[in-house]
C-alpha cells in the first residue's frame, strides 16, 4: 500500500498524541499506535503495564484488538512511536501477521520523525 507524506505524518501524529495517554508507571516508555483499517477507519493504542509484567498490554495490539472487536479485519497502515523509534515485539508482530504481512508499518521517534518504513513481512 502507498502512503502519501501526508497520511504518513497523520498517522504519526495521532500514534504520537495517543502515547501521551499511555499507562507506563514501571518502565517509564510511552508507546502509542495508530491503526488504519482498509475501510479508512483509524483506531489508537497505547500502551499499558501492569506490575504483574505479563499482563501488560503493548499499544500495538491494543489498535489491532480494539479494531477487531469493531468488526474490522483488513489494515492498510500501522504507525507506532516510542521516545527512539522502537520497534514491534514478537507478540505484536505476530498479531499482526494473522491480519496481513503486506501491512504497512511506521516507525518514528517522539519527535514525529519518521525512521523506518515497511511491511509486516518485512519486520
Amino acid at each position: 500500500m502507498k502512503l502519501s507524506n501526508e497520511e504518513r505524518q497523520s498517522l504519526i501524529d495521532l500514534a504520537n498524541e495517543a502515547r501521551k495517554r499511555a499507562y507506563a508507571p514501571y518502565s517509564k516508555y510511552r508507546v502509542g499506535a495508530a491503526l488504519r483499517t482498509k475501510s479508512g477507519r483509524i483506531f489508537t493504542g497505547v500502551n499499558v503495564e501492569n506490575a504483574a509484567y505479563p499482563t501488560s498490554m503493548c499499544a500495538e495490539r491494543v489498535a489491532i484488538f480494539t479494531a477487531v472487536s469493531q468488526g474490522e479485519r483488513e489494515f492498510e497502515a500501522l504507525a507506532v512511536v516510542t521516545d527512539d523509534g522502537g520497534s514491534p515485539c514478537g507478540n505484536c508482530r505476530q498479531a499482526l501477521s494473522e491480519f496481513g504481512m503486506e501491512t504497512t508499518v511506521l516507525i518514528a521517534n517522539g519527535a514525529g520523525d519518521l525512521l523506518k518504513e515497511m511491511t509486516v513481512a518485512e519486520l
